[in-house]
């Protein structure tokens, strides 16, 4: 995904779990959007989000979901999050998702 995301023109900066997420975003701009996994080591999708929300700085990036679980839609409108996809993602859906949030 990362490297088809590069391919297609957009920055990405993976992070290994939700804490360095979190870390991240706090030590630089914003991005345009958060791809977030809801299984990733140490904190997972539930705890980032929710610790997303508590800061008003950060509560504003907008998420895009992705999941293996055959809930993800209901796991993402029960986050707040209004874009989901399942994985493997479709990668065209993928890339229509991003355009809408990266300029």
């Amino acid at each position: 995904m990362q490297v088809f995301l590069e391919i297609e023109g957009y920055s990405v900066i993976p992070v290994p779990g939700g804490q360095e997420a979190l870390d991240h975003l706090r030590a630089t701009e914003p991005p345009f959007l958060v791809i977030l996994d809801m299984m990733m080591s140490g904190k997972d999708g539930w705890q980032f989000r929710a610790e997303q929300l508590q800061d008003a700085r950060l509560g504003q990036i907008p998420v895009l979901v992705l999941s293996g679980d055959g809930r993800v839609r209901e796991k993402a409108l029960s986050l707040g999050i209004r874009e989901f996809l399942p994985k493997p993602p479709d990668f065209e859906a993928l890339l229509a998702m991003v355009a809408r949030h990266c300029h």
